[in-house]
């Protein structure tokens, strides 16, 4: 059993939007960050927010030097939501919102509007593969004000960078020098940029070896010459949540646990959204700790909620809808999927190294 940490919503990537919207001057929507509130204490022609996809505390320390900038830097060691995954954590990062105010939750949601599993960024039925085409089905149900947005309406620009929007960068030295290009532009700016690794090649490989540490060593590399070339900018490098090396388990193969179920899980493979059929609820719980219960804790709807894990404060009017009536944490290396996967890492438990982040920070 790996170590257990939960989700800290006073000190977590949502407190962070929080301190930049304060910052702006914007009532933000719960509370700030004391240690980003610290660094946002002078005025800076340039905020930049640099989210480094599924780089979390653990891996930064097995794979980088004490002595090199991101270590060096390091200002803080703070906490993803629940789940620790890049829909949550990024609209969090994007909102000020915990995943019980926002509605978004993980990979894949469960809409009961509609009745189908969606997977949030590609608007696609997660058991069928078809792509909705009449509407974008998370805008619509559980649509949220971006922190961009209202910095904008302050008067500061607001700049977003990613991967996927246009000049669409295909290296991170392009996409740092888009932001050193921004950064140097005239005009105060708020800037969030988003790199989807080492996510990508952490599912692809886990969190050993030689080809993470090359990766995490030339990002450090790239974001220490982008800090030295920065005037009159706070560049705060931070992650959506770490990653853990996994095995997979296929749920289909379980069929005394499938045949339990109204429908296939939704969420994450380490944070199982279960709907479990009329009078079977003793059974399946009986069955599902018989099978999985040294990987995963079983916890109701009633316990999620009381419990606060998906966050603090009023939750969004269709969450209670869209939760099951389980939810099954990943505490061990185990993933539940839906069908075959040969990813060798992943995320969304509660473990240690999935949920701890760190807050890197330079002035200059």
């Amino acid at each position: 059993m790996r170590e257990i940490t939960g989700p800290q919503y006073n000190y977590c990537i949502a407190n962070l939007a929080c301190s930049i919207l304060s910052y702006y001057g914007v009532q933000p929507p719960n509370n700030t960050l004391p240690v980003a509130d610290e660094l946002l204490a002078k005025k800076y022609k340039n905020v930049v927010v640099l989210l480094l996809d599924g780089m979390g505390v653990s891996s930064i320390e097995k794979h980088l030097s004490p002595d090199g900038f991101f270590r060096r830097n390091l200002k803080a060691t703070y906490s993803s939501t629940f789940p620790p995954t890049t829909v949550a954590a990024t609209t969090a990062i994007d909102s000020g919102l915990f995943p019980n105010q926002s509605g978004w939750l993980g990979w894949t949601g469960y809409f009961p509007q509609i009745d189908r599993n969606i997977i949030y960024f590609w608007n696609i039925d997660n058991d069928t593969g078809e792509k909705i085409e009449n509407q974008d089905v998370a805008r619509t149900f559980v649509p949220y004000q971006s922190i961009r947005e209202r910095i904008g309406e302050t008067g500061i620009k607001p700049v977003y960078l990613a991967p996927f929007v246009e000049p669409f960068p295909n290296y991170f030295l392009q996409f740092t020098n888009l932001i050193r290009e921004q950064c140097q532009a005239d005009g105060r700016k708020y800037i969030y940029a988003y790199w989807d690794e080492p996510d990508h090649m952490m599912h692809d490989n886990g969190v050993e070896g030689e080809e993470i540490q090359k990766l995490l060593r030339d990002m450090e590399v790239q974001t220490e010459k982008l800090a030295s070339e920065l005037t009159d900018t706070l560049l705060i490098v931070t992650a959506d949540h770490g990653h853990i090396s996994i095995h997979n388990e296929v749920l289909t193969d379980y069929p005394e646990i499938c045949e339990c179920l109204v429908r296939m899980p939704s969420m994450e493979g380490r944070a199982l959204n279960l709907f479990v059929k009329d009078g079977m609820k003793r059974e399946f719980e009986k069955r599902f700790i018989q099978c999985f219960g040294n990987q995963f804790i079983l916890m109701s709807k009633d316990d999620v909620l009381k419990k606060q894990l998906l966050g603090t404060g009023e939750n969004h009017p269709e969450l209670n809808r869209m939760l099951g009536d389980y939810l099954a944490v990943g505490t061990g290396d185990t993933v539940i999927v839906n069908t075959p996967s040969d990813h060798k890492g992943n995320h969304a438990g509660l473990t240690e190294a999935e949920m701890r982040i760190p807050l890197i920070a330079v002035s200059r």
